[in-house]
């Protein structure tokens, strides 16, 4: 049997990452909030191969941040609509993907933390906000669970794909919710999102075809 020989990964740097994210992304508005522009990608498949090559991990995270999804843009849109939720509050944009809500959170007023997971989404935000002439805060790091005792709103755009990290997440809004934080999210039909959630709003978000296989996604702005 042959024994596989695992090579070491050398570390990105940011500015290989940033490289990276202006390559495969082209600076657009996006679709239903014209207000902001990101650098993004009509599709997140070939983007999503050409991370796992540079990253050479065949378990690459999907990237996220390369697309404005659905939800985030309803959510943006939302917050854009009701700046009165945000302005003058301790904003987290959790998982913050391209960081579109979080801009949009920064424009409506709001003093606004980013956090991702995923360093590549760090620095896409960083760079849709110095696109858009903005500025906030940006984290790599996994804050589920925490209280968030600096924070008055969390905002959480397309995060319920999977059922574990959905159901983490879940538990986490509640207990967040119950502790008086204001907690809103989005879902554009994705299998996971949470069923006990209040209707804000709901949105028929434009997306390209290559990234939902439709033109038009309906999204709804829950409140947990």
């Amino acid at each position: 049997m042959t024994r596989r020989v695992m090579r070491p990964t050398r570390r990105k740097t940011d500015d290989e990452r940033r490289a990276f994210v202006l390559e495969h992304t082209k600076l657009a508005p996006v679709p239903l909030v014209p207000e902001v522009r990101l650098y993004w990608a009509e599709s997140v498949t070939p983007v999503w191969f050409e991370v796992s090559r540079w990253l050479d991990d065949d378990d690459a995270a999907v990237p996220f941040w390369c697309v404005p999804w659905a939800g985030g843009q309803a959510l943006a849109r939302w917050v854009l609509d009701h700046p009165e939720v945000v302005r003058g509050a301790r904003v987290l944009d959790f998982a913050c993907g391209s960081g579109l809500v979080g801009l949009a959170a920064t424009l409506a007023g709001g003093h606004v933390h980013a956090v991702d997971v995923d360093p590549l989404a760090r620095v896409a935000t960083e760079l849709n906000a110095q696109a858009n002439g903005l500025s906030l805060a940006v984290t790599t790091r996994d804050l589920v669970g925490e209280p968030l005792a600096g924070v008055d709103v969390l905002l959480a755009g397309d995060v319920w794909y999977e059922p574990k990290p959905s159901a983490r997440f879940r538990r986490w809004f509640r207990k967040l919710a119950s502790a008086n934080k204001t907690v809103v999210t989005a879902d554009s039909g994705r299998p996971h999102a949470p069923r006990l959630a209040r209707e804000l709003a709901r949105y028929e978000v434009p997306t390209p075809f290559d990234l939902e296989a439709m033109t038009v996604r309906t999204a709804r702005v829950l409140a947990m």
